[in-house]
Order: structure tokens, then sequence, then C-alpha cells
């Protein structure tokens, strides 16, 4: 069945929109060691300028969700443009590296509604049926995204210096801001106009909430003196909270009941369990080629690369398959998938070397990217118009608290298995074992996510694609 009027040329626009929130993330992790270099700062200091990207968009995903659904999809998504390339500019001009690390906060805003907002807009835009090529094509664009970005920044930082990769995505984000004005109707979708007020304590919460678990998963790694102990418990804390006040808020941030329908549930806790395992073959895996297998920088580099590459070649199958064999068929398949490749490459590079931990990615990725795409198809399709939104961007917020857990967590659990020497002084068998056993635990949240697609599927009334809730 073809797009619905004018739904092509939205779909580009979109595009580009996911393309450049996650180039936002990986252009800028090459600039760092030019950085530290302009500004004569330490490396846990220029670390911020990643770090409050990601903080930002955390915090800020679920919010401009909402605020979509409240005031309409469109003009929040144009406003996104707009900041994100505002903030470039400010990055660009920098002086001091706290301007440049307050310049990303901002953009991380942006960027957080450049994620959240194309799911809900191309539900309205593109033919049910085509719903998971919509959503694979999204996957696409941000495994290019992040794919691209390293070797693009290299090359702009090797002839025009750090400030021209903001040029660049400042540039980008004026063109895509263009497009998405010509090309998305004023009302797709339409403000829900009985929505009532903005639930202002209830995102002061969140807010909190999540800028605390932020802060207690990176801290660590950024040379400030924080007690993640301490932080983790004051998150758990406002998270309590959270939850008690939207129980008695009028029109809430996130609907408690929301969370507790099966579809929704299920489908964001997979979310944030898939992410975590797919960050760790990133913080992990590079570790384990350079230490344990030998390789340079370089072929370190390359290796990784397969990962996002192998992701941008299968998005757009995978959101076909999903519109062909539906959601939950798809969606228990790709976790299968997953869950094989994260034990292959528990045992396959011990034995194969660099070939099989490429052969390990290649069978990885593709299982994430249809995972990914029947999820949030299923999620996008079973969603009332006027949480369309909110939904997509707690989808979004599971897939960056997964990536910050994956990050702190895993690598974390990768070191204890090391034990106290230390990467540097261990054995290469040593790291090899370290290595099996810490994809041997992420196959294990793998399987969880799965028996929990199956748990859904065989306690829910339909096999295939989830009902609208509409009557």
């Amino acid at each position: 069945m073809p797009l619905k009027k004018n739904a092509a040329a939205t779909m580009t626009a979109l595009a580009g929109a996911t393309l450049l929130a996650s180039l936002g993330i990986s252009i800028v992790t090459v600039t760092l060691p030019a950085l530290a270099r302009a500004f004569s700062a330490p490396v846990p200091a220029v670390q911020w300028v990643v770090l409050a990207y990601l903080l930002s968009v955390t915090v800020t995903i679920t919010l401009a969700g909402k605020l979509g659904d409240l005031v309409g999809h469109r003009r929040v998504l144009m406003a996104g443009l707009i900041l994100f390339a505002a903030a470039s500019l400010l990055c660009a001009a920098a002086p001091t590296l706290g301007v440049l690390i307050a310049g990303r906060a901002v953009q991380g805003m942006g960027g957080a509604i450049l994620l959240s907002l194309p799911l809900s807009i191309a539900r309205e835009m593109v033919a049910r049926q085509r719903i998971g090529s919509a959503m694979g094509l999204f996957g696409t664009m941000s495994a290019i995204g992040t794919a691209l970005g390293p070797s693009l920044g290299g090359v702009l930082i090797g002839g025009f210096g750090w400030r021209a990769a903001f040029v660049l995505l400042a540039g980008m984000g004026a063109c895509t801001g263009m497009l998405a004005a010509r090309a998305i109707p004023a009302d797709v979708p339409r403000p829900d106009a009985s929505a009532g007020s903005p639930d202002r304590a209830g995102a002061a919460l969140l807010a909190a909430t999540l800028a605390l678990y932020a802060l207690a998963t990176v801290g660590g790694k950024t040379g400030t003196a924080i007690d993640s102990g301490l932080l983790l418990a004051a998150a758990l804390a406002a998270l309590g909270l959270f939850i008690l006040v939207e129980s008695h808020a009028p029109s809430p941030l996130v609907p408690m009941t929301q969370l507790r329908n099966r579809i929704t549930g299920l489908s964001l806790a997979m979310n944030l369990l898939v992410s975590t395992v797919m960050m760790s073959t990133l913080v992990v895996g590079p570790f384990f080629l350079v230490f344990g297998l030998g390789l340079s920088e370089t072929s370190t580099g390359l290796v990784m690369a397969v990962g996002p590459l192998a992701a941008a070649l299968s998005g757009v199958p995978a959101g076909r398959m999903t519109d062909r064999f539906g959601t939950r068929a798809t969606l228990m398949f790709g976790l299968a998938q997953t869950t094989v490749g994260l034990v292959c490459l528990a045992y396959a590079p011990r034995l194969l070397g660099v070939a099989g931990y490429v052969l390990a990615l290649l069978l990885l990725t593709p299982g994430f990217q249809l995972f990914l795409a029947a999820n949030n198809t299923a999620v996008m399709l079973g969603a009332a118009e006027a949480q369309r939104g909110m939904l997509s961007g707690l989808l979004g917020l599971s897939r960056n608290l997964g990536f910050m857990t994956g990050t702190s967590v895993m690598s974390g659990l990768f070191a204890a298995a090391i034990g106290p020497q230390g990467i540097a002084g261990a054995a290469v068998d040593s790291i090899a074992q370290a290595f099996t056993a810490t994809f041997l635990i992420a196959a294990a949240l793998g399987m969880i996510a799965l028996l929990l697609s199956i748990y859904g599927h065989f306690n829910h009334p339909r096999r295939g694609t989830p009902p609208s809730p509409h009557p």
C-alpha cells in the first residue's frame, strides 16, 4: 500500500532529523583530543562535551514527546531543529570549554526532540501497513549517523579544526529545518486540545530522577568526586515520589495506566535490556580487541565499524520484515538472533580471532535491528493519538537509560572479571575469560528480554499486530 499524501517528503525530513541527532553524538567523539589541546584541559573535563549532550537528551526526551502532544508535534519538531542549529553555532564559537559544554547541553535538548517526535509524526503520515518500514528507516539513519560521525569528524578536524564539526551540524540543522517546514503539514499530528495544562511537578521530578541516575552511571568516569551509590539512592527516592505524584495528577506527564499496559510496559523493559547489551559491544569490545587480540587502534576502529555498517544495511529490511510477518514474530526472532549473536561474541573471537568477532557482529547487529523495528512498531501502532509523542519519548528514554546502564554496569563487570591488577597488567587469557564472562551475562539479559516477549505473546488475545486502543 502506498504512503499517504506527502508522506515521502515528510519521511525524508524525519529521517534527516534522526540522522542529525545521531551525528550530534558520534561526530563529537573524535574531537576530544583536539579539544584537550585547544583548551589545555584534562581528559575527564573534556569528556563532559559528550556527556552533557547525553545527559540532556536523557533528561528531556520524555518531556519533548509530551510537549508535542500538548502543542503540536510539527511545531515542537521545528523548535527542536532551530534549537539544535543555534546551539551548534554556539558550540562552534565557544571561547571556553565551559561555554562549549553548556552549548552541548542545549544542543542535547534539541536532540531529544529530534529523537522523540519523528516516530509519532510517521505514525500519522505513513499507512498502517508500512509503519514497520518507517521504523526500520529510522533505525538505518541512526546507524548511519553512528558509523559516519567519527570518519566525517576526523576529516573536518584534520582540514579545518574542531569548530568545523559544529558548523556542519548547524548547517545540517538549518537544511533539515527548511525541508521539514515545507514537507510536514501544519496539522499533523494535531495537538490534544483536551490534554490540559503541562504537568510541571511531574516534569521536574522526572528530570531530577533521570539526572541523578545519569550522574550515578557516569560520575565515576569523569574524574569528579561523586558518590554513585548515594546518587542512585537519591534517584530511587525521586522515582518513588514521581510515581506518587503522577498517580494523582489530573493530567500526568506519564500516565501510570499506560505503563501498566502489557504491550507498553514489556516493550519499554525489553528496549532497556537490549540497549544495555548492545552498548556493551561498544564499551567492552575495544578493550578486548586491543589487549586481547593485539590490534592497533586503527584496526580496532575498522573492526568496530562493522557493527554500525551492518545496522545501517539491515534497518530497512528489518522494517519490511515487520510489515510482512507482524510485530510479534519479528520481535521474537530478532531477540533470539540477538541472544545467539551475544553467545557467539562470547566465544567466537577466542576461537577464530578477528574473523570470529566480525562474524558475531554480523549476526548480532541485524538481530538488534529486527527487534528495534518490531518493538517500535508495536508501541506506535497501539498508541492513542493523544499519547504518541509521550510514548515515542518513553521509547527513546528507555533506550538511553539502557545505553548509560551498559556503559557503566557492563564495563564494570568486565573490569571486575579481570581482577585487581587491571587490564594493562592482566594476561591475555584473563582478558579473554573476562570478555567471555561479560558477554555471557549480556546473553542472559537478551534471554530475559526474549522470555518477556514470549510472555507478552501468550498473554495477549491477539497474535498479530497489537490492537488499536480506540474502540
